[in-house]
């Protein structure tokens, strides 16, 4: 869309090239318009521009209406939604029942009024091939365990966050936090861990994956795993993103508003930080990897059931309204199956085959 100032610019040093001689069509090519265009500004007489931006447009008769998107602008800054972005309130407002608009639909709303709120949406980085598929279609199948710093206030000073996740679930079944790092805490944590998740009623013990830290590798830790008869896994050697599920969880950690950017004041401050945030992690926090429900809820077997739910709000509103949809609703099928690795769907398929297998031979 050329504007009337443009084009006449540009017809004017066209028409100058040509009295000095040059082509039309070099001409044209230097002034970065076709030959055919200059003809047909000329031919409307180069006194109006592109009548496309004016042009009369029809509203759609399926567009949102402005009492839906004053609802929505609502809505998003109601004080449990402010700091949200879209992907997260549609998935919040279906549990409640509640459908107004598809997230796009949010996100064009809040975008015309000035908020503009990102997914903030943490994605795993694709690794190369890796020695081994893990796979976990439940929970208790798959774990995952990794330590980070906590920045203290004192010069010198750290603090470490211990943790373990259920790669199936994301929840986090086990965390302390320490002043110091020792392969003694990664113990006492891993027995702590096992004692609160049952392992020693299940027939079939979780894998645990890990880095190559001295404190993961340690004699005392692995002596923990074989008693406790987990199935131990390691990131392959200088691969740093081996251990993706956990690293993505200490970024979401860090970047949360609570995080003290100037460190903490104490092990206890951490510690309490610590905990809050496992609580509004597990049991607030709406996972993007797992059909945006708590990891709570899919820990517990629960998602299911919310996302059959949701499945019958959107088919709902399909039918109330058919001309806003063009296909079919949002997918909102459970995640079958997580793998450590991602790899293709034929290895995936595979594993979860021999999985099947091992299960009916015991």
């Amino acid at each position: 869309m050329t504007p009337l100032e443009d084009r006449q610019r540009s017809a004017g040093w066209v028409e100058q090239a040509r009295r000095e001689g040059a082509r039309l069509s070099a001409a044209c090519e230097v002034a970065g318009i076709d030959a055919r265009t200059l003809q047909r500004w000329k031919h409307q007489g180069l006194h109006s521009g592109d009548r496309r931006p004016g042009a009369a447009r029809p509203t759609p008769a399926h567009a949102l209406s402005a009492a839906e998107r004053e609802q929505i602008v609502q809505i998003a800054n109601e004080p449990r939604f402010a700091e949200l972005p879209p992907a997260r309130i549609v998935p919040l407002l279906a549990d409640e029942g509640t459908y107004i608009a598809s997230e796009s639909s949010f996100s064009r709303v809040l975008k015309a009024h000035g908020q503009i709120r990102h997914r903030g949406r943490a994605k795993t980085p694709q690794r190369r091939k890796p020695p081994s598929t893990h796979v976990a279609s439940a929970p208790r199948q798959l774990w995952c365990w990794d330590l980070t710093f906590l920045a203290s206030q004192g010069l010198g000073q750290w603090f470490y966050l211990y943790l373990i996740l259920d790669v199936y679930s994301r929840k986090i079944v086990g965390f302390e936090v320490h002043a110091s790092d020792s392969s003694d805490h990664a113990v006492e944590l891993l027995r702590r861990t096992a004692l609160a998740e049952g392992l020693h009623s299940l027939p079939e013990k979780p894998v645990l994956h890990g880095d190559n830290g001295s404190t993961m590798k340690a004699t005392t830790v692995l002596a923990m795993i074989h008693w406790l008869g987990l199935k131990a896994s390691h990131s392959r050697p200088r691969v740093s993103d081996d251990n993706a599920f956990v690293e993505a969880l200490f970024r979401t950690a860090k970047y949360r508003p609570q995080y003290p950017t100037k460190g903490f004041a104490s092990l206890e401050d951490a510690r309490h930080w610590a905990s809050r945030f496992v609580s509004w992690y597990n049991h607030e926090h709406r996972h993007s990897g797992i059909r945006y429900v708590s990891p709570a809820e899919r820990h517990a077997g629960r998602d299911q059931e919310i996302l059959r739910r949701r499945h019958a709000l959107y088919l709902q509103a399909r039918t109330a309204n058919p001309r806003r949809w063009t296909r079919h609703t949002r997918n909102w099928q459970p995640i079958i199956a997580v793998t450590l690795n991602p790899e293709r769907e034929s290895l995936v398929d595979a594993a979860l085959a021999s999985q099947k297998q091992s299960a009916a031979a015991a």
